[in-house]
């Protein structure tokens, strides 16, 4: 068994409230969840309203597969219609 983890930093520009940084990460992490089958959650800088780090985790048997499906979430991220920024990402097979 493997345990793939992508941690992704982001930047939320023009950002002023918390209430503005739910209203952006809420439907970023609902269709990554729905379009890569991934565990995905805010995990720091909660309280900061310009900032974000969500992490992504999927469990499998094919590190190959586990290593593209993170990078493909990545690329939502990066490409995606959300307007945020992505600053830095990392990924980690256990």
């Amino acid at each position: 068994m493997i345990v793939a983890i992508c941690t992704i930093q982001l930047h939320l520009a023009g950002n002023g409230s918390l209430k503005g940084k739910r209203s952006r990460l809420k439907p970023l992490l609902a269709r990554l969840r729905r379009d890569f089958n991934v565990s995905a959650a805010e995990v720091d800088h909660h309280d900061v309203w310009q900032s974000a780090e969500i992490a992504l985790a999927a469990i499998g048997t094919d590190s190959g597969y586990l290593h593209g499906l993170m990078e493909k979430s990545v690329r939502l991220v990066e490409t995606g219609p959300f307007d945020v920024q992505l600053v830095d990402y990392q990924i980690e097979l256990l």
